[in-house]
């Protein structure tokens, strides 16, 4: 039997059973570590792919500390590996050594097999959204939880001032429910916007990012228009405009060009388009750099900003189904192994979650994930085709339901649009107040 996490704080449930054949299949791609290194002295007993696969196993089985991946290794065993002599202590130290480049190569070759995987159902799931973006992907951040909360009593304090962690900064594909880019951000105060330029930076021309208002800034968004990718986000309070051309408007619902920043001091290079429209109490107001309605409607911005709501979904995921709240150490690079090892984990279980919407022929959303995570390891024990009896069963036990989002309806019947849309206003020369998104300077 596996060992019994070590602290008495209720960990996640056990994760899904049949993803240990496939992580063992991925895992065997990985390359061997060379017999030598060219370093003096006694060759390492533990090898780091066995390292890395006996963390994601803990991970799995809902394990929450560093002595629980000692017992994997050296009592209970993982896969065709033998068991591992060495102390407690060893395992320590070697996860205070190993940097995450491993952990990291793993993740990206899982997410290209999982690619391949998912590419027979995506049209299927996949919503026609903004049907001429090439990729649509969410950006966004999560600050870690404390450390001096979810450590063991027996483990020591961190130093004074450093009981965040950091941050996880996420580039999500809204398409394929799956992360494409990562960056651990050891600042729990840094603004959003410094790891943004990282995360966009190289996306092909043609990719759609949706932003929230952590993200608003006039350059920011110049620049992403410059680098050819689509954006769409909100509108923030007390943002000045000034109206270039009006392609339709009917009471509170406006559709049309304008130019962000309407004073000298702070204004944008590239005209935007501004929608907005009432629904209930509510006044939604978006701003897209795509300046046609014809190629992206007025409904579908709102239908767009709302799958912004997929990259928080994901981070629940990680953090509460997936006991990202559980540290296992207050040293960096073992907090840095354990996100990585549990993105890895995220990463397939999204997958199979959207191959099992694509089998039952519903929404992704529709498709429990908390259900998913607990009782798929049931059906996997049981030796059958776990996806396949989660299909069967689902709708009959609650695991495939109508989800219960909340969906932004824009105005009934459709504004009637200028029969001629003005030719796209030139160019002009920007000037960006100062804001807190640079890089911090090293001491």
């Amino acid at each position: 039997m596996p060992a019994s996490p070590t602290t008495s704080t209720v960990g996640p449930e056990p994760v899904i059973g049949d993803v240990r054949q496939f992580l063992q299949a991925a895992v065997g791609q990985l390359e061997p570590e060379p017999t030598h290194t060219g370093r003096r002295g006694r060759p390492r007993i533990l090898p780091s792919t066995c390292l890395w696969a006996a963390m994601l196993v803990c991970i799995m089985d809902g394990f929450s500390s560093q002595l629980a991946l000692w017992r994997r290794l050296t009592v209970i065993g993982l896969w065709e590996y033998p068991r591992f002599l060495v102390s407690d202590a060893a395992v320590y130290k070697r996860l205070e050594q190993e940097r995450t480049d491993g952990l990291a190569m793993l993740l990206t070759q899982i997410t290209a097999l999982l690619d391949q995987r998912l590419a027979p159902w995506l049209p299927q799931v996949v919503p026609p959204l903004a049907t001429f973006a090439t990729d649509i992907v969410a950006l966004d951040e999560t600050t870690l939880d404390p450390l001096a909360r979810s450590l063991p009593p027996s483990t020591k304090r961190p130093a004074q001032g450093r009981v965040l962690p950091g941050k996880l900064a996420l580039l999500f594909d809204v398409r394929r429910q799956l992360v494409r880019r990562v960056q651990i951000i050891t600042e729990a105060t840094q603004n959003e916007k410094v790891a943004a330029r990282d995360l966009v930076a190289g996306l092909s021309r043609g990719t759609l990012v949706l932003v929230d208002l952590g993200y608003f800034a006039f350059q920011f968004f110049d620049d992403l228009t410059n680098q050819g990718v689509w954006w769409v986000t909100r509108v923030r309070e007390k943002t000045s405009y000034t109206v270039i051309q009006t392609f339709a408007q009917h009471g509170d619902t406006f559709d049309g060009l304008i130019w962000l920043g309407a004073y000298r001091s702070d204004r944008a290079a590239h005209p935007v388009r501004l929608v907005q429209f009432r629904h209930g109490a509510t006044l939604h107001r978006y701003l897209t750099n795509v300046c046609d309605p014809q190629q992206l409607p007025l409904d579908e911005v709102a239908q767009l900003y709302a799958r912004r709501w997929d990259i928080e979904m994901a981070f629940q995921l990680i953090k509460q189904h997936l006991g990202l709240s559980l540290w296992w150490s207050t040293k960096d690079r073992v907090i840095h192994q354990q996100l990585y090892g549990i993105l890895i984990i995220a990463q397939i279980v999204q997958a199979l979650r959207l191959e099992i919407a694509g089998r039952a022929g519903v929404e992704v959303f529709d498709v429990s994930v908390p259900l998913l995570v607990r009782y798929l390891p049931v059906f996997a024990a049981r030796g059958e085709d776990p996806l396949a009896l989660f299909v069967e069963r689902g709708r009959l036990a609650g695991f495939i339901r109508p989800s219960r989002r909340i969906g932004i309806t824009a105005p009934d019947p459709p504004l009637d649009y200028a029969m001629s849309i003005d030719a796209r206003p030139v160019l002009r020369t920007p000037r960006y107040a100062g804001r807190k998104c640079t890089r911090p300077e090293a001491d």
